[in-house]
Order: structure tokens, then C-alpha cells, then sequence
């Protein structure tokens, strides 16, 4: 790892401490919750291992809250603009998947957020990741296809797909290039 994606990690690890000493729980409280065990929650709280997209949708929905908005509370330091060298980018170390959030810090409900998947890869979320949120997604270039339930949708670049209730999902960049895209979000 190079040291932007350690001080990540070591950001994220700081919020999932605080957030679960905030509600007063154990970490076998948080494990037992998310389904995430001790051991591992307690390397990702000290900061010594890069937590997967899959952990962390399980960490934060135990919260209550989304992957996005755990990841803003860990990284975003307020301000009115972000600055693309202060925006925080964090990649899945099991997919490559690499997410930009955009948005600077605010009470607003929308965020956006950028997203690169490489060509091949394949993110699978719960629908306990949508719980909280409304969102679209804008697909910049590649191909992208999603699938929402049992319904796939094949995007192309400039396609814009607005998500349903939400359903177990599966993002994938079926090639040959990575796929590039822009997620428009606005928490309930």
C-alpha cells in the first residue's frame, strides 16, 4: 500500500472506532451485528488492514447508515469545495475498485461520487447498502452492466439509470475497458 491508502485506512479504522464507541458497543457488539469477526474489525479499526467493499457495506449497515456515508464521515473534513487533490479516493483491495467522492463536506443529501471498475471486475452488494438512499447512476465510458434483482441492465456511455426499491445488486465491467461512472446519491 502507499502511504494515501494508508492514512485511508487508518482514517476509515478511526471512524468505525468512533462510531461504534459512540453507541457504546463491544466489539463483539459491532461483530455480532455485522457479521464481521472481532479479530478482523479490530485490524481495521487499528489501521493495519484495508477493509474490502463487502466488509464495510456489512460494517456500516450494522450502523444504520451506507458505505457512502461511512466512508464521507471518515474522510471529508468539511469546506465548500473539494479540491480533486484533497478528494478522498479509496480502492477495494479485492476488486480494484477505486471511488472518488466528489462531493464536499455539507448537510446536503446528495453526493457524488466517481467510480472506476476494472474491465473484468464484479462488486456485489446487498440491498441493506440501499436501505438509506435514492440513486442514479451516469455512465461515463466503458460498459457497465448492473444488475438489480433479477434485472440486468447493459449500459453504455452516456446512460443513466435511475435505481428501483432497493434489491441485492451487482456492478460489473464486462470489458474490454474499465468501466467509468458517475453515482448521484441523496440519502433519506
Amino acid at each position: 500500500m502507499n502511504d494515501i491508502s494508508d492514512d485511508i485506512t487508518a482514517t476509515i479504522g478511526r471512524r468505525i472506532h468512533s462510531e461504534r464507541m459512540v453507541r457504546g458497543w463491544s466489539l463483539a457488539e459491532l461483530a455480532g451485528r455485522s457479521d464481521v469477526s472481532k479479530a478482523m474489525l479490530s485490524a481495521i479499526e487499528r489501521g493495519t488492514t484495508s477493509p474490502t467493499a463487502a466488509l464495510l457495506v456489512r460494517i456500516a449497515a450494522a450502523f444504520g447508515m451506507t458505505l457512502s456515508t461511512l466512508i464521507a464521515r471518515a474522510e471529508l473534513q468539511g469546506g465548500g469545495v473539494s479540491r480533486r487533490d484533497e478528494q478522498p479516493v479509496w480502492q477495494d483491495p479485492a476488486t480494484g475498485y477505486i471511488r472518488r467522492h466528489l462531493s464536499p463536506a455539507s448537510q446536503m443529501p446528495l453526493e457524488l461520487i466517481r467510480v472506476s471498475l476494472p474491465a473484468g471486475a464484479r462488486v456485489s452488494l446487498p440491498a441493506a447498502s440501499y436501505a438509506f438512499i435514492k440513486q442514479q447512476i451516469w455512465l461515463i465510458d466503458g460498459r457497465l452492466d448492473f444488475t438489480e434483482g433479477d434485472v440486468v441492465h447493459r449500459l453504455e456511455p452516456g446512460d443513466c439509470l435511475a435505481l428501483g426499491a432497493p434489491a441485492d445488486c451487482v456492478f460489473h465491467a464486462p470489458g474490454p475497458a474499465a468501466a467509468e461512472y458517475l453515482v448521484a446519491l441523496v440519502r433519506d
